[in-house]
């Protein structure tokens, strides 16, 4: 595997491929950054890798070296070529071209037997919400994920309570897993090159459950920041305000608060409070 623009436009030519902008593609050409992911990531022969966005296969190819098994997804068909040219050598993977966000993927993986499941991809910005979404909801059976995604919306996946990025898919996010941030990356290890800078995140599921009704706590997630100027006060009026008070006197909050200065433990508290 070469890592050059070069060598991109060299693969665009041979295989008359165009970049296509509804997929978001940007390719990773710094193949420091791809060992730094790989380096981060501690797969091992253990691991079956499930990666969402191969785009020219050079991520993949790192993978390919250090997992036991890789499955990957992309969407767009006109990469088969250039990606069964650049990962030939390997045969412990699969390229699955199909939409990651339709496809199957407990009965996928349930034909391997490994002790660990991973996600390690340089997720297409406009979907890279959805694509944990689908992870969650489906509960696949992933035990960590290490993404390269938009900073901004990185950001915002690990923000804390009282700070701008804080929403509420930050919670949400808290609740499922430990998010941290593991390595800054430059517009310029990617061609063509966006116009924003990245990071890549590692989520691990959090193995401790919380006692609460999830329905009532993400519902009441939700609500709390459905406008996030205002206060508890005005975007919870449809729940009993008496309990929600009660239960943030607790934590030194009153219905004036707004949601952004709330951690997870003090929703369940009030979820639980509700029920």
């Amino acid at each position: 595997m070469i890592y050059s623009p070069k060598h991109i436009l060299s693969l665009m030519k041979e295989y008359e491929f165009q970049f296509k902008k509804k997929f978001g593609q940007n390719f990773i050409i710094d193949e420091n950054i791809i060992n730094k992911i790989i380096d981060k990531s501690n797969i091992d022969k253990d691991t079956l890798v499930i990666e969402i966005g191969v785009g020219a296969g050079s991520l993949t190819y790192k993978l390919c070296e250090k997992a036991g098994y890789v499955i990957g997804y992309e969407i767009d068909g006109t990469l088969k070529n250039i990606i069964k040219n650049e990962l030939k050598q390997y045969q412990n993977q699969e390229i699955i071209f199909e939409d990651f966000l339709t496809s199957d993927i407990k009965k996928k993986i349930s034909k391997y037997q490994f002790s660990k499941i991973y996600v390690v991809a340089n997720l297409p910005y406009y979907i890279t919400t959805p694509i944990i979404m689908k992870i969650i909801e489906e509960k696949l059976p992933i035990e960590k994920l290490v993404i390269m995604v938009q900073k901004e919306v990185g950001n915002r996946f690990k923000a804390m309570p009282g700070t701008k990025e804080y929403g509420s898919l930050s919670v949400f996010l808290s609740y499922y897993y430990d998010v941290k941030k593991i390595l800054d990356v430059s517009r310029n290890v990617f061609f063509p090159k966006p116009k924003i800078d990245s990071i890549v995140v590692e989520m691990k599921r959090k193995k401790e459950t919380y006692k609460v009704d999830e329905d009532i706590l993400f519902s009441l997630i939700k609500d709390a920041f459905k406008q996030k100027r205002k206060t508890l006060k005005n975007n919870l009026k449809q729940y009993d305000l008496k309990k929600i008070e009660e239960s943030l006197h607790k934590y030194q909050h009153d219905l004036s608060t707004r949601a952004e200065q709330l951690s997870l433990e003090e929703f369940i508290e009030i979820a639980n409070a509700l029920k």
